[in-house]
């Protein structure tokens, strides 16, 4: 993974984005803070299909049920 400033990355938008598109990341930083990340781009692999996982995976019981204790954190009722 590389780092730069925006300034580098303005001048050599045209280099990183190559070096981008061959796989590498880079981050773009200003006054030494992380801003965005330029990382390669990779096309849909093509259309979904509905139902792909059925039968493949089993959903256990009580699953969908939420500890007391969390739900309460999540209501801000910490202990």
């Amino acid at each position: 993974m590389r780092s730069t400033n925006i300034h580098e990355a303005k001048t050599h938008l045209s280099r990183l984005v190559d070096l981008a598109a061959a796989g590498e990341e880079i981050i773009i930083a200003k006054a030494g803070k992380p801003l965005a990340k330029l990382v390669p781009y990779h096309a849909d692999s093509g259309t979904r299909q509905p139902g792909f996982w059925r039968g493949k995976v089993e959903i256990l019981e009580g699953f969908d049920a939420l500890p007391e204790d969390i739900a309460a954190a999540f209501r801000g009722e910490l202990p």
